[in-house]
């Protein structure tokens, strides 16, 4: 859900998406697999969520997923 109106907020797409993005303004590009390591460590998401979050990530162009590499759009 992007905006849900019936959980909690940091269950929703935006939140998770933010938390990506955090970690990568750091590395500005990881493998996929680091980076849903790295996100596990700050909040346990199901690899499904993860996926759907970089979706959205990628369709506001504010990632980029090529060959398993997750970097940042400039």
């Amino acid at each position: 859900m992007l905006l849900p109106d019936n959980i909690h907020p940091e269950d929703c797409i935006y939140y998770n998406g933010s938390i990506i993005l955090e970690i990568l303004q750091h590395r500005q590009q990881m493998s996929l697999a680091d980076l849903f390591t790295k996100v596990r460590e700050k909040k346990n998401l199901t690899y499904s969520i993860f996926l759907l979050c970089l979706d959205w990530l990628f369709l506001i162009d504010a990632v980029i997923v090529k060959e398993g590499i997750v970097s940042l759009c400039s």
